[in-house]
C-alpha cells in the first residue's frame, strides 16, 4: 500500500500528489513514468513521475481528471492508500548519462504545453541541480490552466510563459514562442518538446526547419504501460516502437505523429482496437514478450 503525503490543486481538473513509494524515488530518473492502481480491481493508470525525494521516499505525481478512472483518483485524498504504485518505468531522459562537461556546452529549450509542464520539470531540475541552465517556454490556453510556473521558474535559466488567449504572459502559441526566441539570436542545440501530441508535431516541423534536433516524450498515447495493449505503437523512423518500453522519448524529427494520433483516436473504442489488432497482426503488442512485436 502506498500512502499520499500531499494533495495539492493546480488547475481545473488538474491535481498534485506526493505519493510515499521509498523504491520508486530511490531508483527513478527524469523522463520514467509509474503505473497507478487504485485498488484491487482498479485500471493501471501510467503517470509520468513529476519529481521525488530520495530521502523522504516520496514521488510526486501529477493527474488530470478527464477519464472515468482519473476523475475516481480525485476522491482520494492524503492519508488514503493506493493499491499498488508500480515504477519507475520506461527509459530514463539521455542526458542523465551524457558526460556533464558536454552537456554543459549546449543551450537547450524545452517547450511545455499543458500537462506536459509535469514531465517536464523535473529534468529542467535536474540540470538545475548539474549547474545546467535552460530555457524553458510553458504553454496553456489560459491563465488559469498554467501549472508549476514558481517551481519551473526556481530551476530554469529563462521562463516564458504563453497563453493561447493572451491572458497572461506571450499571446499565442508555444511555437511562436519558440519562433521568436531564434529570432532574436538564441541559438539552441537541443529542444525537448512535451505536451499534447497536436502541439508536439507543430514544435518539431519548426525545429526541422530551424534545424534544431527534437526529442520529444509519447506518453499521452500510453494506456497500458507495459507495452502489451498495443495502444502506444509509433513509427520511429523506419522502425516500430512501443512508447511505454521503447521510450517514452524518441527523436521528435522522426516520429510519425499524424499515424499515431489516428491510432490514439482509434483506440478510443472497441471496434477500433479490433481493427488494429487485425492490421497489424503479431506486431500489435510490443512488451509482452510472446508476439514478437517488441523483436
Amino acid at each position: 500500500m502506498y500512502k499520499i503525503l500531499k494533495k495539492r490543486f493546480l488547475a481545473q481538473n488538474i491535481y498534485l500528489m506526493d505519493v510515499e513509494a521509498p523504491r520508486v524515488a530511490k531508483s527513478c530518473h527524469p523522463g520514467q513514468f509509474i503505473i497507478v492502481k487504485m485498488d484491487e480491481k482498479g485500471e493501471r493508470i501510467p503517470l509520468t513521475i513529476c519529481d521525488y525525494n530520495r530521502e523522504t521516499g516520496s514521488v510526486t505525481i501529477v493527474f488530470q481528471a478527464l477519464g472515468e478512472s482519473t476523475k475516481e483518483m480525485l476522491e482520494y485524498n492524503e492519508g488514503d492508500y493506493f493499491k499498488d504504485f508500480v515504477g519507475p518505468l520506461g527509459r530514463p531522459s539521455e542526458f542523465v548519462h551524457e558526460d556533464l562537461e558536454e552537456l554543459k556546452k549546449k543551450k537547450i529549450v524545452f517547450v511545455a504545453g499543458g500537462v506536459g509542464a509535469a514531465p517536464v520539470y523535473p529534468q529542467v531540475k535536474w540540470l538545475h541541480e548539474q549547474g545546467i541552465a535552460v530555457d524553458v517556454i510553458v504553454g496553456a490556453k489560459t491563465k488559469d490552466l498554467v501549472i508549476l510556473e514558481e517551481e519551473m521558474k526556481n530551476v530554469s535559466g529563462n521562463l516564458y510563459v504563453t497563453t493561447d488567449d493572451g491572458s497572461y504572459g506571450f499571446k499565442g502559441m508555444v511555437t511562436a514562442q519558440l519562433e521568436e526566441l531564434v529570432n532574436q539570436g538564441n541559438k539552441y542545440d537541443l529542444c525537448v518538446a512535451i505536451g499534447p501530441m497536436i502541439m508536439m508535431k507543430f514544435v518539431c516541423l519548426l525545429t526541422k526547419k530551424l534545424e534544431i534536433p527534437t526529442i520529444v516524450s509519447l506518453n499521452p498515447i500510453m494506456v497500458d504501460g507495459t507495452g502489451m495493449c498495443g495502444a502506444c505503437r509509433v513509427t520511429v523512423g523506419d522502425e516500430v516502437k512501443f512508447a511505454c518500453v521503447d521510450g517514452p522519448e524518441f527523436d521528435g524529427h522522426l516520429v510519425n505523429f499524424d499515424e499515431a494520433m489516428r491510432r490514439q483516436t482509434m483506440y478510443k473504442t472497441e471496434e477500433g482496437r479490433k481493427l488494429l489488432k487485425m492490421q497489424e497482426g503479431d506486431t500489435h503488442h510490443g512488451g509482452c514478450g510472446f508476439c514478437g512485436g517488441d523483436k
